[in-house]
């Protein structure tokens, strides 16, 4: 019997549900509703945002829908079931314990993923919202909308299904313009027009201005009113580099898997979808990627209306079989269908990792077509935006060349990076456990290892906040140093569960940075230190008060930056003080937009009486603004006790 109530859209996992049943395979739910009146004659459809994994439907005893995938939405016209009165509806969903052939991203599965270790307690059941609608027999399936090439209009093609999709007309208007356009439908209920904008205005991240497309439908069976946005926005892949609206476009992106404490991949609120980007875009980075996950489509939305650009992705099943190919596959068009409107999304991502290709892309000619058949799919339905094919591994036919690189040792890791942007390898190690390291290729013979976009989209290290802080600052700085680079997509923005590799805790809450300051890693210009440092808290070994550092400007605005370095002392992991402190004599700096600018040498020197401190460097332009900060912490207490591989770090 049904002896217990859920609390619908959380997982029956999390405490937000009111059940929070582990490994539950089967549930089922049953409520009652009521049409309201004023919906007489017309169609009622339910909406389903997303069920983990399997759902069946019954509306009065009558089955209306039966889903498969986790991560997709799906409907169902239930007019013929329904009866007079009060309804009710009941739905069966099968989360199967064993998700490998599943798609199922971070969520943990028992037999476990080879990639158990980062995935997280399942979220099993409806998770997004459910809904009512009514509209006409004959109504509008699909209004979408895209910026025309030359960004001064929008595009639409409409899809029209029902028995009088023949002789349909479809009125549109731009809401701020005065003339709408009506067109017909054609025999395969298609209707395409082109709305021109008498003031264009396009969308990015500075204004991220949107447009919204009424369309009404008429047709024999009445009116069905129909409401979408879009942005004009173009991205656009040139040789190495991104440009977004036909300018230069550095990826400063952070990772988010979307889950939360108490409600697992659902998100507690609508404000806590757009508080999480709301926190990244704080920390200085302009865009997200989604991480094997369909998020709710309220995030889309609201990065949208923010101005945050994203990278949105399908999730992962588990392992290679036909089945988990062909249901990996089947998530790529409702992807493309419910998102593809948003100016926001600039890259489409698919495989992560060989995730759900066994690791063993290189050895294997029939997962390598598997990868190339979804990057053909994908591109069929979205030729406008980019596409990665297997994020950070080796890639058998993509639009940018990214790569996931970690490394604690911020020499050895510096190394890699520039030896990749050069050309002097094509490959990089991967530890795939304590004693385990492989060397992963760039990609398969065919694609292309240059002349593409490169992106480290996924990077980062250290067990503590501490360790961490000083990664992102000194990895993030070498990843400036080199100009070819497109971007990078540090990892990540909270700590879930287990895994504590966020700039914040789970709860969003702040960590123990250590004074760094990711707004300050992160932003649009930043200072690069010819500097190897040895490790948190010395940067810097010198056995003299009296030292000098090389700094250079890295700048992604529209036009050259200059200024004059400022310096000013704390003690080591002190935070960045409000004053930039004291101009360095002959200490101006400048770069021109993506050229790293000439090293200035900056003379300092330790007050009297410390034996360590943290220097703070400021880039302070002629209004006064600053526009760059960094860090050194010196230490001259270990210069006399380091070995011979340290000492050559070491300056005097």
């Amino acid at each position: 019997g049904y002896d217990q109530q859920i609390t619908v859209p959380f997982a029956w996992e999390t405490p937000a549900s009111g059940i929070a049943a582990h490994w539950l395979q089967t549930a089922w739910y049953r409520r009652a509703f009521t049409v309201p009146p004023a919906w007489q004659g017309q169609r009622v459809v339910l909406h389903f945002g997303a069920v983990h994994h399997e759902a069946t439907v019954w509306v009065n005893g009558t089955q209306v829908a039966h889903h498969e995938g986790g991560y997709t939405p799906f409907e169902a016209d239930v007019t013929d079931a329904l009866s007079d009165g009060e309804q009710r509806i009941v739905v069966r969903v099968h989360a199967p314990a064993d998700k490998l052939d599943l798609v199922h991203g971070k969520q943990r599965s028992m037999p476990r993923d080879d990639y158990d270790g980062v995935c997280f307690t399942p979220s099993s059941g409806i998770w997004q919202s459910v809904w009512l609608t009514a509209r006409p027999a004959t109504h509008l399936a699909a209004l979408r909308l895209r910026p025309a090439a030359d960004l001064d209009g929008i595009t639409v093609d409409a899809t029209v299904r029902g028995p009088g999709a023949d002789d349909a007309r479809l009125t549109l208007r731009v809401r701020g313009e005065d003339t709408p356009i009506t067109v017909d439908a054609g025999a395969d209920g298609r209707a395409s027009a082109r709305l021109p904008l008498s003031e264009p205005r396009s969308w990015s991240p500075d204004d991220p201005h949107l447009y919204y497309v009424d369309a009404e439908l008429t047709t024999a069976d009445g009116i069905d009113r129909v409401t979408g946005y879009t942005g004009l926005r173009s991205i656009t892949v040139e040789g190495e580099d991104l440009y977004l609206n036909g300018r230069r476009l550095f990826v400063r992106g952070v990772l988010d898997q979307g889950y939360w404490p108490e409600t697992g991949i659902t998100a507690p609120d609508d404000a806590a979808l757009r508080r999480d980007l709301e926190l990244a875009a704080q920390a200085g980075y302009n865009l997200v990627r989604k991480h094997l996950k369909l998020e709710d489509p309220r995030y889309i939305h609201h990065a949208d209306t923010l101005g945050i650009l994203l990278w949105a992705e399908p999730a992962s099943p588990g392992r290679f079989s036909a089945e988990s190919t062909a249901r990996f596959a089947e998530q790529i068009e409702p992807m493309v269908e419910r998102d593809g409107n948003s100016p926001a999304i600039v890259i489409w991502g698919l495989y992560n990792e060989e995730w759900g290709l066994d690791w063993d892309v290189p050895g294997d000619p029939a997962k390598q077509q598997a990868v190339r058949d979804a990057y053909d799919r994908l591109k069929a339905l979205d030729p406008t935006r980019p596409a990665v094919d297997n994020s950070g591994w080796t890639h058998v036919k993509t639009d940018l060349l990214d790569w996931h690189h970690y490394d604690e040792s911020a020499a050895q890791w510096a190394d890699t990076v520039a030896d990749l942007l050069s050309g002097a390898r094509d490959d990089f190690p991967v530890k795939l456990g304590p004693d385990w390291i492989v060397h992963k290729q760039l990609a398969v013979p065919g694609q292309p290892l240059r002349g593409l976009p490169n992106l480290n989209s996924e990077y980062g290290g250290g067990f503590t906040g501490l360790e961490r802080a000083w990664l992102l600052r000194w990895q993030t700085q070498e990843l400036r140093r080199h100009d070819r680079l497109a971007g990078y997509v540090y990892t990540e923005l909270y700590d879930i569960e287990h895994e504590s590799a966020g700039l914040l805790d789970f709860h969003r809450g702040t960590k123990d940075l250590a004074g760094v300051d990711p707004a300050h890693v992160n932003a649009p210009t930043t200072l690069v230190l010819d500097v190897i440092p040895v490790a948190p808290g010395r940067d810097l070994l010198t056995s003299a008060r009296e030292f000098t550092v090389p700094v250079r400007v890295s700048h992604h605005g529209t036009e050259p930056v200059a200024g004059t370095l400022h310096t000013t002392w704390t003690p080591v992991y002190g935070p960045t003080p409000a004053s930039p402190g004291d101009p360095v004599p002959s200490g101006r700096a400048e770069a021109k937009p993506y050229v790293l600018g000439e090293p200035v040498t900056v003379p300092a020197a330790l007050p009297d009486g410390w034996t360590s401190g943290r220097l703070h460097l400021a880039l302070v332009t002629t209004a006064g603004t600053v526009v760059a900060r960094t860090a050194l912490d010196v230490d001259t207490r270990t210069a006399r006790h380091i070995g011979d591989d340290d000492r050559a770090r070491a300056a005097d």
